[in-house]
């Protein structure tokens, strides 16, 4: 491992791509605390104390995204989800609308433009939900100094402005660094929030609110989920295929045995998120209706924890895995795809036998993977629950660290054996004319 990392800096491009990363989220970082003019951070703290432990309402839920930047209430206080929802939103919309539909298929051109696409949407996404925080805002009691026009005015700008500037640096990442930018952006809002934690536990240990032997144990089930998360998001499921010999001209094609990879889990962590905000709407809503009965009894069944709560999170969450998977993976067009090229999978006649093959394949893996992830999105309740955890662990931001953990080490592990096979190759050139 320490020589895997020290041949990092050893290798000039890669050194200088992992560097520029760094930079650009250091530069995220700080921008994270800076505040929006004529806000009162003190007062938007203490109120979202409570909703920021474990995601309690729909503004604890994005905060948790966003890196606690809203709770800070800074010029980044919408993080990169605008866009992040409007790419979900365009992509769903690959699989009903047929202009989408087309562009996913024009290949480099149909993905720019998908891309700007993607980008127009944002913006507007943007500014609707910076009009959303900007009111939510001035709800607060303390909050705002002078709650008039200009401050809603100047909010909803200095918000938009700095999901426009955050995209800006992903795509930067993107291209001259490491990794997926915006995948990144996240990663690095939500592992800033651990290290306090740790440090708050420690605090606790010392006050003699959390025993020795509780922390052990949390530490030891931290890695074995952890280490369960990262089986299951790399798990496949391999199809054989075979493709027959084709003779054009005097060449043959074709004859060679491959596979097609499905994820145990293809939907990742989209259902946690989806199931999320529909069972968090409800409970957001009820807040603007403290003197109501039925709102306050609407938001103890919806309270993380509960009975009802719990059941209806799993039951969402597996149903949109299903849902997503369903409109990203489609049978019938690998199916037509394979028998194009002359491929079809051992025993399974070419056509709709083969695509109700891949989807009997698809339904069977797709229940575990999604009952896993579900059983993680809920753990975070009964960790706060039972040891008391000042953090939040598990859940949607443990699924995502280890997603964009591993696809940015796989960068550059590949980037380190091209450079390997280029640095051999050069070599042979060498000694080829020295003879």
């Amino acid at each position: 491992m320490l020589q895997s990392i020290s041949n990092i800096f050893k290798i000039p491009e890669l050194k200088k791509k992992v560097l520029f990363t760094a930079l650009i989220l250091i530069i995220y970082r700080l921008g994270s605390f800076i505040p929006i003019p004529g806000i009162n951070s003190t007062a938007i703290e203490q109120f979202m104390g409570s909703a920021t432990k474990g995601g309690g309402n729909l503004f604890g839920m994005f905060d948790l995204f966003v890196g606690g930047n809203l709770g800070r209430a800074s010029v980044f206080a919408l993080g990169i989800m605008p866009y992040i929802t409007t790419s979900i939103v365009i992509q769903l919309l690959g699989g009903v609308i047929p202009f989408f539909e087309r562009l996913k298929k024009e290949g480099a051109e149909g993905q720019k433009k998908i891309a700007q696409y993607t980008r127009y949407g944002t913006v507007v996404v943007a500014a609707f939900n910076a009009i959303g925080i900007t009111m939510f805002l001035r709800s607060i009691e303390g909050a705002v100094k002078n709650p008039g026009f200009l401050f809603i005015f100047t909010s909803v700008i200095t918000m938009t402005t700095g999901v426009i500037f955050i995209m800006w640096l992903g795509e930067q990442i993107t291209e001259n660094g490491i990794g997926n930018g915006i995948s990144l952006i996240i990663f690095a809002g939500i592992i800033a929030r651990y290290p306090k934690g740790f440090i708050q536990m420690g605090q606790m240990v010392q006050a003699g609110a959390l025993s020795i032997f509780t922390v052990v144990l949390v530490l030891i089930v931290m890695v074995l989920v952890t280490a369960s998360v990262v089986l299951v998001t790399e798990g496949i499921r391999k199809i054989p295929v075979q493709y027959a010999k084709r003779i054009v001209g005097r060449k043959v094609y074709g004859g060679q045995s491959t596979h097609i990879p499905l994820k145990v889990n293809t939907a990742g962590v989209i259902p946690i998120i989806f199931a999320q905000a529909i069972l968090m709407f409800p409970r957001t809503i009820a807040t603007f209706f403290e003197g109501s009965d039925f709102m306050n009894g609407l938001v103890q069944m919806l309270s993380p924890g509960a009975f009802l709560y719990t059941v209806l999170y799993v039951g969402l969450i597996i149903f949109f895995a299903y849902f997503y998977t369903a409109m990203v993976l489609n049978p019938i067009e690998m199916a037509e795809n394979m028998k194009k090229y002359g491929g079809f999978i051992p025993g399974r006649k070419p056509g709709k036998r083969t695509s109700d093959y891949i989807n009997s394949v698809l339904t069977r893996i797709t229940l575990p993977g999604a009952a896993f992830f579900a059983f993680v999105a809920v753990l975070p309740q009964f960790m706060q629950k039972w040891a008391n955890l000042p953090f939040y662990f598990g859940g949607t931001g443990l699924i995502i660290i280890v997603g964009v953990a591993l696809d940015t080490l796989q960068q550059i592990e590949s980037s380190l054996v091209m450079r390997h096979y280029e640095g051999f190759m050069k070599k042979g050139k060498l000694r080829g004319r020295k003879r």
